[in-house]
């Protein structure tokens, strides 16, 4: 008789997807909230003290930020970093291999040149020692990357982007209650940059924000991310040329709701991956990313397993991952390859996407070592798979022994 569940056993996880909660949650305080937008006819935040401006202060400071600025989801927030810091035409912008596609085509939507830097083998975050060699005299801006939730160096990173005068955004979109060294991330560089997409942490099924300890950026970004209006002066008042940025109030009053839990949420996922983590590196061959103390609070995303074929007999990761589905446990490959190997980044679809008298970097021969190892080795697990009590954990690691113990019945 067969024992893995692809081929036909009893499935070991069976039971993990009545022990973690059902992804988004639902609240009667939620549906309070939005019903509350809904009756008072007030959908849109052109008015003081709206719910937007309430989220925006609370988010804000649960971050330990003096300024955010929502908006409609995490990519505009990434567009309106940039134009704030005035990134343009020509522009080069440092974006890491391993990330959302987000991250890059925010730069070209502002007319700027993505440039891909290699990672960190074991964290998956942008490295500092390629950041350093990445730089050229037309490097504007770096675009960090908390991949997974895990916090890029900022030890190494931010004495470099200063001695170079650059500017940095963090990619804060996997991220919700990170923290480096005791201090959330999100404002530690110049702008921080989240998204409330349904699969995040905190969502509201769209929505983003951006944060910032600036004075002056955060008067720009609000005047640019409301068409160029004021809040309070007269409504067809406008002082610069722009677009729209805005998250509506059903978005804000959601995410408000929300946000009660999260810190909550953040401890447990925090606690219980480092439980997975240690439970992981005594089974071999599915490594979880480096362990660091710099590191205090993960706000995750995905859990990431770094997956050795080599301890599984040889065993495939895509086979690897379809025994782990069998097992009940929802296991993927993150976004499954480096970013600059998205058919986006083909010469024939760049004339539309990089500015017309600016020649694309040659995407399609880059190869950047630890980005096309991170990217074949990677497992992930999604966020909410942490949110259960350890015996949820348990049945993730007893799934996983399950298959090297007889890995033999699928090679």
């Amino acid at each position: 008789m067969p024992k893995l569940a692809i081929n036909g056993g009893p499935a070991e996880a069976r039971e993990l997807i009545n022990r973690v909660p059902h992804w988004p949650t639902v609240t009667e305080d939620d549906k309070k909230a939005i019903l509350e937008v809904l009756e008072s006819r007030r959908w849109c935040r052109i008015y003081p003290g709206s719910k937007a401006e309430q989220f925006e202060a609370l988010f804000a400071k649960y971050h330990g930020a003096k300024y955010g600025i929502a908006v409609a989801n995490g990519t505009v927030a990434l567009e309106l970093a940039l134009k704030t810091l005035g990134i343009g035409f020509g522009d080069e912008v440092l974006v890491p291999a391993i990330t959302f596609i987000a991250t890059a085509s925010a730069v070209t939507e502002v007319g700027a040149v993505p440039i891909f830097v290699d990672v960190d083998p074991e964290t998956g975050c942008m490295s500092p020692k390629a950041l350093k060699n990445s730089i050229t005299d037309r490097t504007k801006a770096v675009i960090i990357v908390h991949y997974a939730g895990y916090p890029a160096n900022f030890d190494e990173i931010l004495p470099i982007v200063e001695e170079n005068n650059l500017f940095l955004i963090e990619d804060c979109a996997h991220a919700h209650g990170t923290e480096w060294k005791g201090r959330k991330i999100g404002a530690i560089g110049n702008m921080g940059c989240f998204s409330f997409q349904e699969s995040k942490s905190l969502t509201a099924g769209e929505g983003g924000i951006v944060l910032t300890n600036d004075d002056n950026l955060a008067e720009k970004a609000r005047l640019i991310h409301n068409i160029g209006r004021v809040v309070g002066r007269p409504g067809y008042e406008h002082y610069i040329l722009s677009s729209n940025y805005r998250m509506t109030e059903f978005q804000a009053a959601l995410l408000t709701s929300k946000l009660k839990t999260l810190p909550q949420e953040v401890d447990i996922k925090h606690l219980n991956g480092e439980y997975l983590a240690s439970r992981l590196k005594k089974i071999g061959g599915v490594e979880p990313l480096r362990r660091d103390p710099r590191v205090t609070k993960r706000g995750y995303y995905f859990f990431v397993i770094r997956y050795d074929p080599k301890e599984f007999n040889g065993l495939s990761k895509e086979k690897f991952v379809e025994a782990l589905r069998a097992e009940g446990v929802p296991a993927g490959v993150g976004y499954g390859m480096p970013l600059y190997r998205q058919p986006a980044f083909r010469k024939e679809r760049l004339k539309d996407a990089i500015s017309r008298g600016v020649k694309p970097p040659d995407y399609e021969n880059l190869y950047l070592p630890n980005a096309e190892d991170f990217a074949r080795r990677e497992v992930t697990l999604p966020h909410y798979l942490l949110l259960g009590e350890k015996d949820a954990v348990d049945l993730i690691v007893s799934s996983i022994e399950k298959i090297k113990d007889n890995v033999d019945e699928i090679l």
